[in-house]
């Protein structure tokens, strides 16, 4: 990932008065596959629309393969067609009246591609999607898994710089989506591609990515490696938008140490300062371990949600959320005391 292929630096997306992209920069490296994750609204997607072309941004510039696709300063703006990009949209596009073939040959056609050729590419993107048995199948007649399959074919098939997804999966129920994430992401590695994904579910975003940009009202709140994300959230937002964590409110009483609201102290990592400490809920357990940062409590309410149990606990530093394995079940109103590391104790910053 030594070459960077994308890199986005100071852009500004507006809407009339209103801001969706404020001064966002990143690079995307040879074969990485970066995730854009943040709630509706954030600016994710229209940053993914602005790299593709499909945006006009107000400020900033974007390079592809060190080629300049937007520059405000020089007053540049390649068309999308010219990008080298291919993107696979949440709705998948597919055409209705058309086979599965022809739905992946269309944009070899439309670059006057060779017929031989059109055959090669198509059989070959057709096989990396495990499709080529319904290629003369009517697109109408193909389940949302199979459609979003012939989409991702048709994105690969003339072999582009970079492949843009926005929301792909997010039609899908839930055990269609968990296949397909396992497929995309072993599909991008055999074929090495460079990707910018976009999505609001934080589960496929730490999944699949390499690194993911947490995004948030237009501006970018953190960026590292998916354990990085979910284990060192960098602000209160990225703690509470990214996987279930626990905010703990209190003072910094000295580096590394933190008073809780209700006295109880706590060893920490992270920053200097700051008011609030994240502590995942899988990362907490219920009876007491050798070391710091102990907790007593009661338990005010056990929910069963099959692979884990989710506990209630009542401390003096308020509610704290449990999530542990459907095993050795604590009753309601029985006493417990909780236990935590100081690595999963994470002082926020501000």
């Amino acid at each position: 990932m030594s070459t960077t292929r994308i890199e986005v630096k100071d852009l500004v997306v507006r809407y009339g008065d209103a801001v969706a992209v404020n001064g966002v920069s990143f690079t995307v490296g040879s074969g990485e596959h970066l995730t854009l994750l943040g709630p509706s609204g954030c600016g994710k997607t229209t940053t993914l629309r602005a790299i593709a072309g499909l945006e006009q941004p107000s400020a900033g510039s974007i390079y592809i393969e060190g080629q300049a696709m937007y520059d405000a300063a020089a007053r540049r703006n390649v068309t999308a067609e010219q990008r080298g990009v291919s993107m696979v949209f949440q709705s998948y596009a597919v055409w209705p009246h058309m086979t599965v073939f022809d739905n992946v040959a269309y944009g070899l056609r439309v670059r006057k591609k060779s017929a031989a050729d059109i055959k090669a590419a198509v059989e070959r993107a057709l096989d990396l999607v495990q499709m080529r048995h319904l290629a003369d199948r009517g697109a109408s007649k193909l389940s949302g898994g199979q459609q979003q399959r012939v989409a991702l074919a048709r994105a690969i098939a003339f072999s582009p710089t970079v492949v843009l997804f926005d929301e792909p999966l997010s039609n899908l129920d839930a055990k269609l989506r968990a296949e397909m994430r396992v497929e995309l992401r072993e599909l991008q590695r055999r074929l090495d591609i460079t990707s910018v994904y976009v999505t609001h579910d934080q589960e496929e975003a730490l999944a699949i990515s390499d690194r993911v940009i947490v995004m948030n009202v237009g501006v970018i709140e953190q960026i590292g490696a998916p354990q990085e994300i979910y284990n060192r959230p960098s602000s209160r937002f990225v703690a509470d938008f990214v996987g279930s964590a626990n905010l703990i409110k209190g003072k910094v009483t000295s580096p590394g140490t933190f008073e809780a609201e209700g006295g109880t102290i706590l060893k920490t990592v992270g920053g200097t300062s700051g008011n609030e400490v994240a502590v995942r809920t899988a990362y907490i357990d219920l009876v007491p371990q050798p070391g710091d940062n102990q907790l007593p409590g009661t338990v005010r309410q056990r929910m069963f949600h099959g692979d884990f149990v989710q506990y209630i606990v009542e401390c003096a530093c308020g509610r704290v959320i449990v999530r542990r394995p459907p095993v050795n079940l604590l009753d309601e109103g029985a006493p417990v005391t909780l236990s935590f590391s100081p690595e999963h104790t994470v002082l926020l910053q501000g």
